[in-house]
């Protein structure tokens, strides 16, 4: 990247406000301290300029693109950018045959972002492989999707992969703040008077997005009139428009939004109908997104009634999908079938308990093998052993075979006595009884 280039995009007053406002420094960096606070591993690889080769994913606004170009800033390496979705392999090889002849002229190396590294396909990805191996380009890619879904294994292999989580609201009121009083890039120059509950809304609404908080604080700010004392008055009803969200009024106090679907998920969990239809009211009638209030509905589905009724998920998808195609208010209608199903279905955590033991495991470094018998034999796999010995378990009685289908004797899936569980509880016994 030219050194002219990036100066002038510094004070580029025609940029959005979310693009002049990003951060230069880590210093300045607002979030993301598991990863970024003091003593932590990614901060001490870019403070001491030996950055290699990283993945960082998280939600849309909260600072991976930023901090690679801080990167760009602080580290003595050529710094290359480009998007997944609009560069191609061309592109790719052009970059990693400059950064061989830069490193064998002058002994520099090269960092290469990759925003939305996602939108590669495999073959695009392995044109990267050889050449993050031998360390030059040093890849840095950008995503909203889950590497481990969307990366090779084998590119992942060669890098570290760093999580962003979505900004705290607290985080974001810090970054409004500091663009209201930033003379240079930020609003500092317009006499903006903010109130308290304006700058709240922005900040609650955003989910984590600083992006989309800066953009709605821009908006607002240009378009409000300045009153009779020249001041710009950014009301609540200012922070409404600018980032088209009613705010949700429950109570007097801030706490009211979240008090009542803490109250709405306690009681569909709780069993009782009457109280889960009078909090799916007072969401309604203030307003709330309905869409909010299904995705509750869903994880409430799977997390407290799981297998007890599976049909519960069933209904409390199609009521999501259904509010999202009608909208309000009919969507009042299924939300509150939905909500009085999963409230009065039998009740069990079970599989929620189950993947949060297993998680843990995994999390804590018991990562087990794929035994032989359970690989792909796909190509050449069978050659090495891969699916030799393994048991068809429909050529069976009952289509039930007994083999190892994990290295370890570990139990996670604990069925209990309730609804249809106790059938699978019932099943899965008979099946172990008749080995």
């Amino acid at each position: 990247m030219d050194l002219f280039e990036k100066e002038g995009a510094k004070n580029n007053t025609n940029e959005p406000l979310a693009a002049r406002m990003r951060p230069r420094a880590l210093d300045d960096f607002t979030g993301q301290e598991h990863i970024l606070g003091p003593d932590k591993l990614l901060r001490r690889l870019i403070e001491s300029d030996k950055i290699s080769s990283v993945i960082l994913y998280g939600p849309p606004g909260c600072g991976k693109t930023t901090l690679a170009l801080i990167i760009s800033d602080k580290t003595k390496s050529y710094f290359e950018r480009i998007n997944a979705a609009s560069n191609n392999v061309a592109d790719i090889r052009r970059i990693i045959d400059q950064a061989k002849k830069r490193e064998s002229l002058n002994g520099k190396r090269t960092i290469l972002l990759i925003d939305e590294i996602h939108r590669f396909n495999k073959a695009q990805q392995d044109v990267l492989m050889p050449d993050v191996e031998a360390g030059n380009p040093v890849l840095i890619g950008t995503t909203t999707h889950n590497p481990f879904f969307y990366v090779n294994a084998a590119l992942l292999s060669r890098s570290q992969v760093f999580e962003f989580k979505k900004l705290l609201d607290a985080d974001i009121i810090k970054i409004l703040r500091q663009t209201l009083v930033d003379k240079e890039r930020g609003l500092g120059k317009i006499p903006i008077q903010m109130d308290e509950d304006a700058l709240k809304h922005l900040a609650k609404i955003s989910e984590g997005d600083a992006r989309r908080g800066l953009s709605a604080l821009e908006i607002g700010s240009l378009t409000t009139p300045a009153t009779k004392d020249k001041k710009v008055h950014f009301t609540l009803k200012v922070a409404e428009e600018s980032i088209q969200k009613k705010a949700v009024v429950y109570d007097k106090d801030e706490d009211g939004h979240y008090d009542t679907i803490s109250a709405f998920i306690k009681s569909m969990r709780g069993s009782d109908p009457d109280a889960v239809l009078y909090w799916l009211a007072k969401m309604i009638y203030a307003g709330e997104d309905p869409r909010f209030i299904a995705r509750r509905i869903v994880i409430c589905a799977a997390e407290d009634v799981g297998n007890a009724d599976p049909q519960a998920l069933v209904i409390a998808n199609a009521a999501l999908q259904v509010s999202e195609f009608v909208g309000m208010p009919e969507a009042r209608i299924p939300l509150a079938q939905a909500a009085v199903y999963v409230a009065c279905a039998p009740k069990s955590n079970a599989a929620y308990l189950g993947i949060e033991s297993a998680l843990k495991d995994v999390e804590e470094g018991k990562v087990l093998d794929v035994p032989d018998h359970l690989k792909d034999a796909s190509l050449d796999g069978y050659a090495f052993g891969h699916g030799k010995g393994y048991k068809y378990a429909h050529e069976f009685k009952d289509h039930y075979v007994k083999q190892e289908y994990k290295p370890s004797e570990v139990k996670y899936y604990f069925p209990t006595e309730m609804g249809y569980e106790k059938k699978i509880k019932d099943w899965l016994e008979r099946l172990k009884n008749n080995e």
